[in-house]
Protein backbone atom coordinates (compact mmCIF):
# COMPACT_ATOMS: atom_id res chain seq x y z
CA UNK A 1 0.00 0.00 0.00
CA UNK A 2 3.12 2.65 0.60
CA UNK A 3 4.32 1.94 -2.65
CA UNK A 4 1.14 2.79 -4.30
CA UNK A 5 1.06 6.26 -1.89
CA UNK A 6 4.73 7.10 -2.35
CA UNK A 7 4.16 6.62 -6.70
CA UNK A 8 2.99 10.15 -8.38
CA UNK A 9 -0.06 10.05 -10.19
CA UNK A 10 0.98 11.57 -14.07
CA UNK A 11 -1.38 13.67 -15.85
CA UNK A 12 -2.05 12.63 -19.36
CA UNK A 13 -0.22 13.82 -21.79
CA UNK A 14 -3.76 15.85 -23.56
CA UNK A 15 -4.12 16.98 -20.39
CA UNK A 16 0.04 18.50 -20.02
CA UNK A 17 -0.66 20.24 -23.37
CA UNK A 18 -4.03 21.33 -22.51
CA UNK A 19 -5.77 19.68 -25.46
CA UNK A 20 -8.35 17.50 -26.28
CA UNK A 21 -8.10 13.22 -27.48
CA UNK A 22 -9.64 14.82 -30.33
CA UNK A 23 -6.99 17.26 -31.13
CA UNK A 24 -5.62 17.35 -34.90
CA UNK A 25 -1.58 17.13 -35.13
CA UNK A 26 -2.00 21.07 -35.79
CA UNK A 27 -3.37 21.53 -32.52
CA UNK A 28 -1.38 19.83 -30.49
CA UNK A 29 1.74 21.01 -31.94
CA UNK A 30 -0.05 24.82 -31.61
CA UNK A 31 -0.24 23.76 -27.89
CA UNK A 32 3.00 22.49 -27.48
CA UNK A 33 4.96 25.62 -28.90
CA UNK A 34 3.14 27.69 -26.75
CA UNK A 35 3.55 25.82 -23.87
CA UNK A 36 7.36 25.44 -24.56
CA UNK A 37 7.49 29.35 -24.87
CA UNK A 38 5.98 29.65 -21.61
CA UNK A 39 7.68 27.40 -19.83
CA UNK A 40 10.98 27.23 -21.09
CA UNK A 41 13.61 26.89 -18.62
CA UNK A 42 16.08 29.82 -20.18
CA UNK A 43 13.07 32.51 -19.25
CA UNK A 44 13.11 31.38 -15.57
CA UNK A 45 16.34 32.19 -15.02
CA UNK A 46 15.82 35.36 -13.31
CA UNK A 47 12.91 33.80 -10.56
CA UNK A 48 15.19 30.78 -9.47
CA UNK A 49 12.46 30.05 -6.94
CA UNK A 50 10.71 28.70 -10.43
CA UNK A 51 13.33 27.43 -12.14
CA UNK A 52 13.01 23.59 -10.62
CA UNK A 53 9.24 23.96 -11.50
CA UNK A 54 9.81 25.22 -15.20
CA UNK A 55 12.29 22.48 -15.74
CA UNK A 56 9.89 19.92 -14.79
CA UNK A 57 6.80 21.51 -16.88
CA UNK A 58 9.51 22.04 -19.85
CA UNK A 59 9.84 18.11 -19.49
CA UNK A 60 6.35 17.15 -19.01
CA UNK A 61 4.81 19.15 -21.94
CA UNK A 62 8.22 17.37 -24.32
CA UNK A 63 7.29 13.79 -23.51
CA UNK A 64 3.92 14.95 -24.01
CA UNK A 65 4.77 16.55 -27.72
CA UNK A 66 6.75 13.79 -28.39
CA UNK A 67 4.04 10.87 -27.59
CA UNK A 68 1.33 12.92 -29.08
CA UNK A 69 2.79 14.06 -32.28
CA UNK A 70 3.68 10.60 -33.55
CA UNK A 71 0.60 8.41 -34.89
CA UNK A 72 1.94 5.34 -33.59
CA UNK A 73 2.70 6.08 -30.33
CA UNK A 74 -0.65 8.24 -29.76
CA UNK A 75 -2.51 5.34 -31.44
CA UNK A 76 -0.72 2.73 -28.60
CA UNK A 77 -1.14 5.90 -25.90
CA UNK A 78 -4.27 6.14 -26.46
CA UNK A 79 -4.96 2.37 -26.17
CA UNK A 80 -3.33 2.27 -22.89
CA UNK A 81 -0.18 0.49 -23.69
CA UNK A 82 2.30 3.29 -24.48
CA UNK A 83 5.19 2.43 -22.58
CA UNK A 84 8.01 4.92 -22.44
CA UNK A 85 10.60 2.79 -20.69
CA UNK A 86 9.72 -0.17 -23.44
CA UNK A 87 10.50 3.29 -26.21
CA UNK A 88 13.94 3.76 -24.72
CA UNK A 89 14.78 0.17 -24.89
CA UNK A 90 13.65 0.21 -28.42
CA UNK A 91 15.84 2.90 -28.87
CA UNK A 92 18.51 1.49 -27.23
CA UNK A 93 18.27 -1.57 -29.53
CA UNK A 94 17.57 0.15 -32.87
CA UNK A 95 20.96 2.05 -32.35
CA UNK A 96 23.01 -0.80 -31.43
CA UNK A 97 21.39 -2.71 -34.86
CA UNK A 98 22.32 0.46 -36.82
CA UNK A 99 25.84 0.59 -35.13
CA UNK A 100 26.67 -2.77 -35.99
CA UNK A 101 25.51 -2.46 -39.93
CA UNK A 102 27.58 0.43 -40.17
CA UNK A 103 30.51 -1.11 -39.09
CA UNK A 104 30.70 -3.82 -41.05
Amino acid sequence: MEAESERKVQPSYYSVLGVSVHSSVEEIRRAYRKLAMQWHPDRWTKTPSLLGKAKVKFQEIQEAYSVLSDERKRTLYDAGLYDPEEEEEEVGALEIILLSTLLM
